[in-house]
């Protein structure tokens, strides 16, 4: 099993991030609307999934005004913000910050992205919740970029992620 930290606190991830070139796992989620999302809504577009632990924390917050900004200037591209918050606290966060380029989802009720995706906390003090992690999938629904954050008090590397889309 994967290991990542909280500061110096070791914590493990459910399983494995999928790997570039395969198939992204199919999943369904809840939007800020209470409606359902799932994976084949956005096919043909490209897709950046921003996975977070919850967006009431400084750097997962940070992390989706950064995507909000960026996301306007790709083409087909829509930024997935995913965690286990409640779809009102993500619409309340999305509508006092003024963002809406970004698409903010919630696994809250089934819980099966965590365990698919490989990014559920299995222990530590956010156990749970989904660890820090960003994968962009091509329009074919394929991994192109996979990034576990080592350390979940730290930012992605956006540049990382959207230069797979360059």
């Amino acid at each position: 099993m994967p290991q990542i930290t909280l500061r110096e606190n070791k914590i493990t991830t459910y399983g494995n991030l999928p790997e570039i070139g395969e198939k992204a796992p199919y999943f369904e989620l809840v939007r800020s609307d209470m409606s359902k999302a799932n994976l084949n809504d956005f096919k043909g577009k490209r897709l950046i999934l921003n996975i977070f632990p919850s967006i009431d924390t400084n750097v997962c917050a940070t992390s989706v005004r950064n995507f909000n900004e960026r996301a306007i200037k790709l083409n087909n591209t829509e930024v997935l913000c995913i965690s286990r918050d409640l779809p009102f606290a993500l619409k309340r966060f999305a509508d006092d910050e003024g963002l809406d380029k970004v698409t903010n989802l919630s696994d809250f009720r089934q819980g099966d992205f965590g365990k698919d995706y490989g990014v559920e906390m299995m222990d530590g003090p956010l156990e749970g919740l989904l660890s820090r992690v960003v994968i962009v999938l091509d329009e074919e629904g394929k991994v192109i970029h996979a990034q576990q954050v080592p350390d979940i008090s730290q930012e992605p590397d956006y540049l990382a992620a959207l230069k797979t889309l360059l």
